[in-house]
């Protein structure tokens, strides 16, 4: 039976994150390793200048779980030491509290943890949710997580045939209001509107608080940040080589300088 590491970037307590593991639980063996507290916005960071503390701990539910001390990607490494007893075959991140959409995802610790189970050769979902208001600790409480659960669910069998090759994950949002639907689709333009405003001073200097606009888009057809506006489940494949291939063709043909030729001058 395939073996599935459930973490997010919201903390082991988060109610999307319980949602998710029950879904999965009754078709794959489930080991949950999630951060102890909130880590939204890590992207892949590591925690490397410290040691970090790993707690049994317990669901709402009942089930263990291990909190820890660190980033989603510092779950999946503790996972790939066999932490859970088991190296896991898939990691499913999430449920995420708000859409990691377009540019976006290079920032998501949700992101993150999926792109480290590509690295270690593993399948990988990331899993977010469309979420009404500013982000707060209880904002999830009131929302039923489920359906998005068990859609990502039915996705497992996917990964790793030729529809989701290995080496390939799948970033998966869910819309604000009722489902119309899910759609494949590709990686959509953010418009970010902060602005540069003072929050406070004091002894040391002006405090600023600077993404709290709430970001528009580009109405790009067949990309997640349209899909979601429109109602429907984005199912986006993601790889973790960043090459530019065209670029790389081009940069070839235009010939780079010698290092041997400056270094002598």
């Amino acid at each position: 039976m395939t073996h599935v590491l459930i973490t997010n970037d919201d903390g082991y307590d988060s109610p999307a994150l319980l949602a998710l593991k029950q879904a999965i639980e009754p078709a794959a063996d489930v080991t949950v390793i999630a951060p102890s507290s909130n880590r939204s916005g890590v992207g892949r960071a590591l925690t490397i200048s410290r040691s970090m503390l790993v707690e049994r701990v317990e669901l709402a539910d009942g089930s263990p779980a291990f909190a820890v001390d660190g980033n989603p990607v510092d779950c999946v490494r503790f996972a790939a030491l066999k932490l859970g007893g088991v190296i896991p075959d898939v990691v499913v991140s999430g449920i995420n509290l708000g859409i990691n959409a377009g540019d976006d995802v290079t920032y998501s610790g949700t992101v993150g943890a999926a792109l480290e189970a590509l690295v270690q050769g593993w399948g990988g979902i990331s899993v977010s949710q469309y979420l009404y208001g500013p982000w707060s600790e209880d904002m999830g409480q009131q929302v039923d997580f489920a359906p998005l659960a068990e859609f990502v669910a039915e996705l497992l069998p996917l990964l790793g045939t030729d529809a989701v090759p290995n080496g390939t994950m799948l970033n998966v949002n869910g819309p604000r209001d009722e489902v119309r639907g899910a759609k494949v689709t590709r990686l959509g333009k953010r418009v970010y509107n902060d602005v540069l405003e003072v929050d406070f001073e004091d002894e040391r200097g002006p405090r600023y608080l600077i993404y709290e606009a709430r970001p528009g888009f580009a109405a790009d057809e067949g990309t997640d940040l349209v899909a979601l506006s429109e109602g429907y489940i984005s199912v986006t494949p993601m790889h973790f080589d960043l090459t530019d291939l065209a670029a790389v063709d081009r940069l070839e043909r235009a010939g780079l300088p010698n290092p041997a030729t400056e270094s002598a001058r």
